[in-house]
């Protein structure tokens, strides 16, 4: 019977993918990573530097451990790690998946001098006056009138948006682009909800709220919804 191997190199028109068995044991999985892209180095030999990346499937690596497989690739000549992908997230990594896809919600006057910030969405319930600042990780819903400062995504998420009864802040951020007076759809009825996003020219622009279905379909998580 067979062995399985523990290392499996696929080429890729980008390089080399390591597929490495997650069961077995992590001093058996370099000696066979190691024989493996030795062998593989001197078929190699005198080719075009190559990028790796490595998968390895659902086994939990330390920082430490992570280092000795890129040592590894890093002995042969002609290869460059370029990232190590893992199943398996850490316990940090986790909650803080969550705190980004909650959605905080309160309710009352943001008032001027008063500062909001959340890691994910906020849901605001109420009005966002002159002075007032809330700042998002993700996306930023106003019932209400933004007369103050908004800033979604502020940790660098550009598909972030801000939603507001009534559109009329004072400065407008998403991600790292700013705009004290947001580009607006000519035909956009003041009296409606209004959306603004970034558009492909890194510009903020301000358009009516049904086009966020189509430029933001993620946004919507329920179900059989049309």
């Amino acid at each position: 019977m067979n062995k399985k191997a523990n290392v499996m190199i696929k080429g890729t028109k980008d390089g080399l993918t390591l597929h490495l068995n997650d069961q077995c044991s992590f001093a058996d999985l370099k000696k066979e990573l190691d024989d493996k892209l030795s062998a593989h180095s001197r078929k190699t030999e005198g080719t075009p530097l190559l990028t790796v990346n490595i998968q390895t499937g659902n086994r939990y690596l330390t920082d430490h451990q992570v280092e000795e497989l890129k040592e590894i690739v890093r002995q042969k000549r002609n290869l460059v790690v370029n990232e190590v992908r893992s199943n398996v997230m850490t316990k940090n990594e986790a909650e803080t998946l969550i705190n980004e896809r909650n959605i905080e919600t309160l309710t009352g006057v943001v008032r001027s001098g008063q500062v909001v910030e959340v890691t994910g969405d906020i849901l605001i319930v109420g009005d966002v006056n002159p002075g007032g600042r809330v700042l998002a990780g993700g996306n930023i819903y106003i019932l209400g009138s933004l007369k103050g400062i908004a800033h979604a995504g502020h940790s660098g998420n550009r598909e972030a948006v801000v939603v507001a009864s009534k559109m009329t802040p004072s400065q407008l951020r998403i991600a790292s682009c700013l705009n004290r007076a947001p580009d607006r759809v000519d035909d956009v009825d003041e009296h409606q909800m209004e959306c603004a996003y970034v558009d492909d020219e890194d510009q903020i622009v301000v358009d009516r709220l049904q086009v966020l279905k189509h430029l933001r379909p993620n946004i919507t998580s329920l179900k059989g919804g049309s």
